[in-house]
Formats: C-alpha cells, sequence, structure tokens
C-alpha cells in the first residue's frame, strides 16, 4: 500500500506518538483538573505541557490561549460562533473547506449575519498579496466583524498571504479567524506576527498526531462566548462558565492520551525540521505534477501552486472509478468534492469532483513513480 491521503490524516504516525498514547492509557491517564490524585495530577501536567509546545511552536501569547478540540470543524465552530453577533458581516474566501461555509451559511440563512465571498484568485498566475487583499478591502463593510481564510486550500497547493491579510484586518478593527488545516505542521504560522485572533487547527495532519485531537488558539486578549457549557473542574458552584481561560471553553474530560500523542507529533516535527518537511513535500509535488502531465488523458488543477496537494482529473473517467481504481492498486487518494464546494467551483472541477493526492513526508520519489505509472495503466485501460 502506498498511502498518498495526508491532507484527510497523516499516515503512518510516528513511533513515538503511538508510544506517548500507550504510556499514557497505561501509566497516568486520571482526570486532569477533576482530583488532587497523582494520576490526575500527571495527566493536567502533560495536558499543560502539550498547550505549552503549541503555544510556542505557533507563537502564541502564552499556554492558557491554548484550547483543545476534537478536530479543526470544533475549533472554527467555536470560534465562529463566539466571536459573532446578530447583525454582523463576515467575508470568507472562494475555497473554504465546508467547516467554515456551512457554519457560516447556516447563520446566514437564520438571518443572524451576512456575508459575503473575495476571491483568491488561485488560477491567476500573476495573484498577489496586493491583489488578494485589494478584493477584500473592496468589501469591508462598516458592520464586518470577522474574516475567514483557509491558511492552504485542501484541494490544491494555493497559500493565502495570512500576514498581510492580518495587517489588513487589524488596520479596520476585524477579528481574524485562521483554518490551518493544512498548513499547521507544514508551513511557519506565527499567531503574534501574522495579526491572528483565532487559529483553527488539527492534531492528526501535519502535526502528525491521533484523530481526535485539535485546538483553538486563541491571539492576545480575545474574549469569546462559550460553545459548549459543563463541567470545567473549576469554579464548581457558579452556574456559569468560569471567565478564565482554557476553562472557559473546555467542557467535560479532556482526550488526555490524544493530546499526550499530539504533543509527541509536534516535537517530531521539530526534530524533523518544519523547513525540511516542507522542501520534501514540495519537490515531491513537483515530481508528481511533471509525471502526471506526460499522460495525455490527465487534467491538472492549479498545478503552479507547490505544496503537499494536486488535484487532478482523467478524462473519460470519473473520479470515483479512478479512486477505485487507484485502491485496488494499492494506493489511498481522496475523489469527490471533499467538502468543498466553493474550492471545487473556484478550479472549475467537473461534475463529480476530482482525485486529490496528498503525499507527505515519509512518501519518495519510487512511489510516485509506481503511482502516475498506475494512472497512466488506467486511462489507458479505459
Amino acid at each position: 500500500m502506498v498511502y498518498l491521503d495526508n491532507a484527510a490524516t497523516s499516515f503512518p504516525k510516528p513511533s513515538a506518538v503511538l508510544y506517548e498514547q500507550e504510556r499514557c492509557m497505561r501509566d497516568y491517564c486520571g482526570n486532569p483538573g477533576r482530583g488532587s490524585h497523582a494520576l490526575a495530577l500527571a495527566a493536567a501536567e502533560k495536558i499543560y505541557e502539550c498547550r505549552t509546545e503549541i503555544a510556542d511552536f505557533f507563537g502564541g501569547a502564552g499556554a492558557e490561549n491554548v484550547v483543545f478540540t476534537m478536530n479543526t470543524t470544533m475549533a472554527l465552530n467555536m470560534a465562529i460562533k463566539g466571536l459573532l453577533h446578530r447583525g454582523d458581516h463576515v467575508l470568507i474566501s472562494d475555497m473554504e473547506h465546508n467547516a467554515v461555509f456551512r457554519p457560516i451559511y447556516k447563520l446566514a440563512r437564520e438571518g443572524l449575519i451576512t456575508y459575503d465571498v473575495f476571491p483568491t484568485m488561485t488560477l491567476d498566475p500573476c495573484r498577489s498579496a496586493e491583489t488578494i487583499c485589494r478584493g477584500i478591502e473592496a468589501r469591508i463593510r462598516p458592520n464586518t466583524r470577522m474574516l475567514i481564510c483557509a491558511h492552504a486550500s485542501n484541494i490544491c497547493s494555493a497559500v493565502l498571504p495570512i500576514e498581510a491579510i492580518g495587517a489588513l484586518c487589524r488596520k479596520h478593527g476585524i477579528f481574524f479567524v485562521v483554518d490551518a488545516a493544512q498548513s499547521a505542521g507544514h508551513l511557519p504560522i506565527h499567531v503574534g506576527q501574522m495579526g491572528i485572533d483565532a487559529l483553527c487547527a488539527p492534531g492528526h495532519k501535519g502535526l502528525l498526531g491521533p484523530q481526535g485531537s485539535g485546538f483553538l488558539l486563541w491571539g492576545e486578549d480575545v474574549v469569546a462566548d462559550t460553545l459548549l457549557e459543563g463541567g470545567s473542574g473549576f469554579r464548581s458552584l457558579e452556574g456559569t462558565m468560569p471567565d478564565e481561560a482554557p476553562e472557559r471553553y473546555e467542557a467535560g474530560t479532556l482526550p488526555t492520551p490524544a493530546i499526550a500523542g499530539l504533543c509527541e507529533g509536534i516535537r517530531t516535527v521539530r526534530r524533523l525540521g518544519l523547513s525540511n518537511m516542507e522542501r520534501h513535500e514540495r519537490e515531491i509535488n513537483r515530481y508528481l505534477a511533471s509525471m502526471l502531465s506526460q499522460i495525455p488523458e490527465i487534467t491538472l488543477y492549479a498545478p503552479m501552486h507547490r505544496g503537499s496537494i494536486l488535484l487532478f482529473h482523467a478524462d473519460g473517467i470519473s473520479a470515483d472509478r479512478m479512486g477505485y481504481e487507484l485502491d485496488q492498486r494499492g494506493f489511498c487518494v481522496r475523489a469527490g468534492y471533499h467538502c468543498s464546494a466553493l474550492g471545487h467551483a473556484t478550479l472549475r472541477t467537473p461534475v463529480g469532483g476530482a482525485v486529490r493526492v496528498s503525499p507527505g513526508f515519509y512518501n519518495t520519489h519510487a512511489h510516485i513513480e509506481a503511482f502516475a505509472k498506475a494512472v497512466s495503466e488506467i486511462c489507458g485501460r479505459n
């Protein structure tokens, strides 16, 4: 099997991640913040250790600003519903995942907010930070409260100029929420320098942690309403959630084993080197694009962008069929619309979507050669 679906979840997981999850469940998996006994304190210490690791890795103001979630989607919903008020206007990009689009669409359909979509110019070879920001500024209204965008697309390797967009948001007093599902662990991110008010990220993709782990990293001095209410092990006699972060946003028992694994995933990324991983993924992407472009039946979408994702379609073969045929040959990819109606409309993919290939740090040129050969065989047979 050759795994090429890292945009969905990274695989295989580092041995350090597996070991620490097992060690947690075997040696110190008490309920953090819910007791003064040794196991609860040990679990709480590991939780804090991971908060510190995340805050340091992403330039956060402090460990207390790290809120653990199940995934990026939960983090985005917390930021969106915690910061928006009735009558607010929101800007989102034309490449957003449904984790952004659906909560915004729901609030708009209920008449609580309005929103506009700004162009990322993903297919324009002359795109720049200046032209993208100009399109954003033209859509800002007096009641624009929030801008949300994916740092990196989940269907191609296009990246948005986050630092420039953050500066624009600061200028206009707009909350800046970043979906880092495809950039955390792939690209450098510094919440403070980039003006990010809420960084929403998964633990199980580029950070090499387990599924069921994710986080929201609040910027400095951001206070939001709560999405969930319940026990926090803190101020238990009060009917409201505490004002202090992170307890304000973390109702119920935290997934300590997943957080322990995430902590080791981040440390693995540090050991391997973010720049080394990024360089390898860009090279693999370049090689993949060059191999697939030699197959006449293949159309590549936005191949000028270099990163960890490539999207393609084969003439006369549906995306689902191509995905099935590749699976039969031992290649793991993802076919369809990838939970991104906006993105597929922007890239103008055909009915049924396209095939996403997302190599990781462990993939080799030999994997890519075998993959391209399989695609060529499938196209020739059909």
